[in-house]
């Protein structure tokens, strides 16, 4: 009599399964994106992302302050500002809505780390994501705009600084600016591998980002490409990078494990807001369970190699994982 291979012995109970479990998550790697912006008592709804708003310094706090309680222990900042110029000067201003979000935070909240998106496109008036000469996005001169930015984020008292607009030679810059003016102990967590991709929707009206003309395929990565993905990402690591990120996350599951096996660094993947956005649309129509595929698609995220995973589903999950 031939031995019979039963896997299922190791899947009948929910403790059993628990105990054999590979791949977990813990709050302990999520980071909760939210969006700051002027104003004092604002909580407004954003329309294609349910459950997700544009939030005043004051709600800003709040939303904190209940998310740490959650278990998160890790946000990322995104701004709003009410002016906009051709140079973005508000991402760099010492008053700029992050800056003063930051302050906020550290102030009211300990035992939080604040990672503070490095980009340009929420605070220019043309939302692409440089300086520009004409229709085109000048790589060099927008490198000294983010280095600048950088600094005055660390000023205020960002624990990470996590640039994410692809110009090249972008984490260079910031590296050195960091070093030049006493941060040589904040770290980098690099949007290393960008794509130009379609998923992005819902975040450019939470943001209010849209490039007024064109796109940003001349500078975010093809999404047909891999092996570019692995040369951004080895350029990122020279460069000073100490984690690299890649964004989306569910269409790259491939480059998030190429990246994975690849690179010493902690990796972090990015759910976009296109991502969460379909999840909640289907289960507001009854077609999926929507805890049940949110849990899902992070789990999948973390099993392909992500050390570290963004996602607007985060304080959720910490309340399932709690």
């Amino acid at each position: 009599m031939s031995l019979i291979h039963r896997p299922r012995r190791l899947r009948r109970t929910e403790s059993i399964r628990a105990m054999v479990r590979e791949t977990r998550l813990s709050p302990d790697n999520l980071v909760y994106p939210l969006f700051v912006c002027e104003g004092e008592g604002v909580r407004r709804k954003i329309e294609s992302m349910p459950d997700c708003f544009n939030l005043s310094i004051d709600e800003l706090v709040t939303e904190v302050e209940a998310a740490r309680q959650d278990g998160l222990r890790s946000i990322i900042l995104f701004g709003l500002p009410d002016e906009k110029d051709g140079t973005g000067s508000q991402a760099y201003a010492e008053d700029g809505i992050v800056q003063l979000a930051i302050r906020a935070v550290k102030r009211a909240v300990k035992d939080v780390t604040v990672i503070a998106d490095n980009c340009l496109c929420e605070y220019t008036d043309h939302g692409h994501c440089g300086v520009l000469d004409g229709d085109e996005v000048l790589n060099d001169p927008t490198l000294d705009l983010l280095a600048r930015t950088a600094v005055s984020q660390a000023e205020a008292g960002a624990d990470i600084i996590a640039p994410s607009n692809m110009m090249d030679g972008f984490v260079e810059a910031i590296r050195e600016a960091l070093d030049q003016s006493g941060f040589e102990h904040v770290p980098i967590m690099s949007y290393a591998v960008k794509y130009a991709s379609g998923f992005y929707g819902p975040f450019r009206e939470a943001a209010q980002s849209a490039p007024q003309f064109g796109d940003r395929r001349g500078y975010q990565m093809d999404p047909a490409n891999a092996r570019e993905a692995l040369k951004e990402a080895a350029l990122d690591l020279e460069e000073g990078a100490d984690i690299l990120m890649v964004k989306p996350a569910l269409a790259y599951l491939d480059i998030i494990r190429a990246l994975h096996e690849r690179f010493d660094l902690p990796i972090a993947a990015y759910q976009v807001s296109g991502e969460y956005a379909m999840i909640k649309a289907a289960s507001r129509l009854g077609w999926v369970d929507e805890e049940r595929v949110a849990m899902e698609t992070l789990i999948a995220i973390k099993r392909a190699g992500a050390d570290i995973i963004l996602s607007y589903y985060a304080r959720d999950i910490a309340r399932r994982l709690a």
